[in-house]
């Protein structure tokens, strides 16, 4: 689909989306516990649905009932022989060491993007958990067979923290008796070392989410080690879960900007005291000279004069399309580092966003780790195309807000993925958006 915008002015209110990352994380500790979550401000992207697709194959009963989600599950208990995680790159990552805890040999598939993305790293280390597994060169589809045996292990964490969560959560589920959990072995603790760990604050979710959900928890050192015992204490046992899916500082991250561009506005349902990455989209605001404010009810944001910045966002990779759409309207350049994280995106974003905001009028250097806006000198309404990613898409729909002309944005139903109410919350504020078909929020 197309979407075409023209310079708008917005004004009002509006609730940033649910955190597909919370909502992701919350199903799958939701499939682990033996017994009974309610989950509330349940997310409706398209990853969200991947993942309750995902437990549901994997013997959860999910229902929902008015806008919140109830999930039933006696542990991992696959019902078919093939899950599929559509374009989610944090469910195949997650999910698959779940899938693990089972004996039962299952095909893991997805679509898209994903069926390009390196996932070498599951044959490097799950055989050392006792999963058979045999890949496509290193490419899905993957056939695995557990169950998986938890034990000291050493895994790379420069290429994304995902793999890591659902490590996390199959170990805690295995080593807790609670959840079915077995506690034989003669030594008292197991270990998994970390070694150049990137998204440090996704793993401090999933370590919440754990802690929420009444799981076997690590002791975390430095983010170096991860320490479980095998004798779990003050665990919660057969208590039914209350959990409460977060506003999504990703999303919530491109409304943020679109008020300093085009504002004022206010954004609500955003937690300042969130493990979210992504919560870092104040630092760069207001390492921007946004006018930004921060109030009880919500955060506050409107248009004034930015100057250039810099922003590491090694550990905040998803920032970067925002941040290229906010550094088009400073003065002067604006330097943002952490390049090397973007190659496995649904896109190689730097590339991608090097040439989309080039159409545009916007000069990018890309030069090893740094990326370099030259902000300041004006963008232009054009024809740009999302390259089916969610994020590069939602980034040119800010940056055509102030334009000179209207943008066309190809492929522009990409933002399914995490934000369907996208082109629908710029409406509401005000900004001028042509759908050539109307989004529904279940399909």
């Amino acid at each position: 689909m197309k979407v075409i915008i023209q310079p708008s002015q917005l004004s009002g209110i509006v609730r940033a989306p649910a955190s597909k990352s919370s909502m992701q994380r919350a199903c799958a500790a939701a499939l682990l516990n033996i017994g009974e979550t309610s989950i509330y401000n349940p997310g409706h992207s398209n990853d969200d649905k991947s993942a309750l697709d995902i437990i549901q194959k994997l013997g959860a009963m999910v229902e929902f009932r008015g806008d919140d989600l109830f999930i039933k599950s006696a542990g991992v208990n696959p019902v078919g022989e093939e899950i599929n995680c559509g374009e989610s790159g944090l469910g195949i990552r997650m999910f698959t060491p779940l899938v693990a805890l089972s004996n039962k040999k299952i095909t893991i598939n997805g679509e898209g993007s994903l069926l390009t993305r390196p996932m070498h790293f599951f044959d490097e280390i799950l055989p050392k958990l006792g999963v058979k597994i045999k890949m496509n060169e290193g490419k899905l589809p993957i056939e695995i067979q557990g169950p998986l045996q938890p034990a000291t292990i050493e895994v790379d964490g420069s290429l994304s923290s995902q793999f890591l969560t659902g490590l996390l959560m199959a170990y805690g589920a295995s080593l807790n008796p609670s959840e079915g959990g077995t506690l034989d072995s003669e030594n008292s603790t197991v270990t998994i070392k970390v070694n150049n760990l990137k998204s440090k604050p996704y793993i401090d979710l999933t370590l919440d989410v754990m802690k929420q959900f009444g799981m076997n928890v690590p002791e975390n050192r430095n983010y170096e080690e991860f320490v479980f015992q095998r004798e779990p204490i003050n665990q919660l046992t057969n208590q039914p879960i209350h959990y409460t899916v977060e506003g999504d500082w990703s999303g919530g991250a491109f409304l943020l900007v679109a008020g300093a561009i085009a504002g004022p506005i206010t954004i609500r349902g955003l937690d300042l005291t969130s493990t979210q990455a992504d919560k870092a989209i104040v630092d760069a605001l207001m390492a921007a000279n946004a006018g930004i404010a921060i109030e009880a009810k919500g955060i506050k944001i409107h248009s004034a004069p930015m100057t250039g910045f810099y922003f590491d966002a090694t550990d905040c990779p998803d920032l970067f399309p925002p941040l290229v759409a906010l550094a088009a309207y400073c003065n002067g350049d604006s330097t943002i580092k952490g390049v090397s994280r973007l190659a496995h995106k649904e896109s190689n974003r730097a590339i991608t966003l090097q040439e989309e905001f080039g159409k545009m009028g916007v000069k990018i250097d890309l030069t090893d780790d740094i990326m370099t806006v030259h902000g300041g000198i004006g963008v232009k309404g054009a024809t740009v195309h999302s390259r089916h990613d969610h994020r590069i898409a939602m980034a040119c729909a800010v940056a055509a807000l102030k334009a000179e002309g209207e943008t066309t944005i190809e492929e522009a139903g990409a933002v399914k993925k995490s934000y369907p109410d996208f082109y629908n919350d710029l409406e509401k504020l005000g900004a001028d958006v042509s759908l050539n078909n109307k989004f529904k929020l279940y399909e």
